[in-house]
């Protein structure tokens, strides 16, 4: 990380994913230190192309929400579309500025840095400022008393904990903010109606803070809003992760328990910043030997809701629906797709990745590896999550698969949470024909649980 003290005419803060003013080191340490800082956010076709239309809406709003705060203070948020590569160094020269951001630690992130860097310095521009600001601890702030990054969370998290955090500008500077705005931002539908920016954002934290000291028995409950909710403003940043981690602090078991989910994020974070290569790869390469059966029609079941599964049918739908599925069922539906359909824990990542409102890679991909037990830290491979267990214990009555798959919500009691075995009164009574109104299971649990078993121990020599 680079930083430098001697001030300058005229600054851009390239903004990414650290949609905020306040709370935010690299536009602190602009406005602290330019006489002029213009707000820059290049609309990357790549990204954007690649996101769907959920974060599509919810990042237009967050950039609206930015540009009133800009505005209030009587600037504007400049757009630029194109490839960042070529856009950094034409606006740098145009403006003769420095540049600052906050660094990520995704690998297009990483390259695309690297590749703006080079530009920049072949027009012997000066050299970025880079800043941390979407993480509590940045990489290598957190290690063992080797030196390492730890490959079990627990020790990591005792680390985590106890690191002092490392010293940000505080509060914005008295650097005047430019005014120029630049194109025009894209019109997607559905957007006008997201509660975009950091002032919505805040709202949704006192929200939280109603609610976060019953943290502990509500999170696994998907019918009720028992979980922060804050999951894709920390995506954006439109909330400072430390920022957040102060504001809910300690004192209840609710709280450290959701700061706790804080020092996950971090670390896989640090993991990917460590180990790029995770995207695509199982961080226990072995695992990369399991023979996936990869069946299209199944998986395609699984991203309808038709697998005749009643809880990932109604997860899989509030994805499709909301951009958005509750931390328990997302569990639930990648156990069910990697264990029960053999299907490559890479597909359903690529999936989610791709609806996700909150999508992260790092989170993405480390509660991916997670699920299918390749991972660092990882759920052991013989986990295998039973549907209607799971069901009946953090769904009991039924209202979250009521909600999300309609065609079920006339089953009485626990009919609703494995209809295939209901009485034929039943379903009858309830409108409910299996294999027309609603499918029958597409495959039998218990014989999948032998056969991803079986092809587990094969991968691993195991048999």
């Amino acid at each position: 990380m680079t930083t430098s003290p001697a001030r300058s005419k005229h600054a851009i803060v390239w903004f990414r994913r650290d949609l905020r003013l306040l709370e935010n080191p690299a536009w602190s340490a602009a406005t602290a230190t330019s006489d002029e800082v213009t707000a820059l956010f290049v609309l990357d076709p790549t990204l954007f192309n690649a996101a769907g239309p959920f974060r599509q809406q919810a990042l237009i709003a967050h950039l609206h929400g930015l540009d009133d705060m800009l505005r209030e203070r009587d600037g504007r948020l400049r757009i630029e579309h194109g490839d960042p590569v070529d856009v950094l160094p034409r606006v740098v020269a145009e403006l003769n500025a420095v540049t600052h951001w906050n660094t990520d630690t995704t690998p297009y992130a990483t390259r695309r840095d690297q590749a703006v860097t080079r530009a920049l310095a072949s027009t012997n521009a000066a050299e970025p400022r880079t800043h941390w600001g979407t993480l509590v601890h940045e990489p290598g702030r957190v290690l063992t008393g080797k030196g390492t990054l730890s490959k079990v969370f627990t020790p990591f998290a005792k680390v985590w904990d106890r690191t002092e955090l490392t010293p940000w500008v505080e509060g914005v500077g008295d650097g005047r903010i430019a005014d120029e705005h630049g194109a025009p931002l894209p019109q997607v539908v559905g957007a006008e109606d997201f509660p975009g920016g950091e002032v919505a954002a805040r709202a949704r934290v006192g929200e939280f803070l109603d609610r976060v000291d019953d943290y502990p028995e509500l999170r696994d409950l998907p019918a009720i809003d028992g979980t922060s909710l804050l999951s894709g403003d920390l995506r954006f940043g439109t909330l400072s992760p430390r920022e957040l981690m102060h504001v809910v602090g300690d004192s209840t078991d609710g709280r450290r328990a959701f700061v706790r989910q804080l020092a996950w994020r971090d670390w896989y974070a640090h993991l990917l910043w460590q180990t790029p290569g995770m995207v695509r790869a199982a961080i226990k390469p072995e695992y990369d030997n399991v023979a996936w059966r990869n069946d299209p029609d199944e998986y395609d079941a699984w991203k309808r809701g038709r697998t005749g599964f009643p809880i990932v049918d109604a997860g899989m739908r509030q994805l499709w629906k909301t951009g958005f599925m509750h931390n328990r069922v997302r569990m639930i539906v990648g156990s069910f797709l990697v264990k029960d359909l053999l299907i490559d824990w890479r597909w359903g990542e690529r999936w989610f990745r791709h609806l996700l409102i909150d999508a992260d890679v790092s989170q993405n991909v480390g509660n991916w590896q997670w699920v299918a037990g390749c991972g660092t830290d990882a759920a052991p491979y013989f986990r295998v999550f039973n549907p209607w267990t799971q069901s009946r214990k953090f769904d009991p009555r039924g209202d979250y698969i009521r909600r999300w798959v309609p065609e079920l919500a006339g089953l009485r009691g626990d009919a609703v949470h494995e209809p295939a075995k209901a009485a034929p009164l039943d379903l009858a009574g309830a409108g409910v024909v299996l294999g027309d109104t609603y499918p029958l299971p597409i495959v039998d649990h218990a014989l999948a649980r032998d056969r991803v078993l079986h092809a587990y121990k094969r991968a691993l020599g195991k048999t």
